[in-house]
């Protein structure tokens, strides 16, 4: 596939700094980012038919109330239990990726031809390697750092205990198998305003067309 446009893919495991990236080429650089996780978000928003197979498959163990009287607001998920069950069980988290991946796949490829003109476009996406969205891009970057400060940024985000954050770390491909597969590795061991330089650097490279 001849990718004529920059698609920066932007991946990093869990807690690496990927979304202060993001951020930074959106709010700094004025790039569009488009964000797997909202993707992702919104195919399990109340009354989507994601949600509802998820609520027929674990009931009131995400939050589902049973059937909803007429009128009333549709059934929503409890994000952070259904996050305990798939992350405890690589059998229910593959069947919880492969319902929500095509739909992410189709509203990446919506929002990409909306920015067809654009030059450059970020795709933010935390499973790319997983989930075999390398073909989306025409470069890969890594956000990357030490893995006891990745899980040190994780607790203190989320507020998990140190078991709870290793195993949501070994559902991901560790760092150290990513970075022999990306196309720029961007170290993020410091402070949001230390990868501004590295960004202007790489953005300031000549965009290059792909064949893939």
């Amino acid at each position: 596939m001849l990718i004529k446009q920059r698609r920066i893919g932007l991946t990093g495991g869990i807690a690496s700094g990927k979304s202060t990236v993001g951020q930074l080429l959106h709010g700094r650089f004025g790039l569009p980012v488009l964000d797997a996780d909202r993707f992702a978000r919104e195919a399990l928003a109340p009354g989507t038919a994601a949600t509802a197979a998820v609520l027929a498959r674990y009931g009131a163990a995400v939050g589902a109330t049973g059937s909803e009287p007429e009128g009333a607001t549709a059934a929503a998920i409890d994000r952070a239990a259904l996050g305990r069950i798939v992350f405890a069980d690589a059998a229910e988290r593959q069947w919880l990726e492969q319902l929500i991946h095509p739909e992410v796949r189709r509203r990446f490829a919506l929002e990409l031809e909306r920015l067809d003109a654009e030059p450059v476009v970020v795709l933010m996406i935390p499973l790319l390697f997983e989930a075999g969205l390398q073909e989306l891009c025409s470069e890969v970057w890594l956000v990357s750092c030490d893995e006891a400060r990745q899980l040190e940024r994780l607790q203190k985000r989320d507020g998990l205990r140190g078991d709870d954050a290793r195993q949501r770390l070994a559902a991901q491909w560790p760092l150290a198998r990513k970075r022999t597969l990306a196309d720029v590795v961007i170290s993020n061991d410091g402070d949001r305003e230390q990868l501004l330089p590295k960004l202007e650097r790489l953005l300031g490279r000549a965009p290059e067309t792909v064949q893939g």
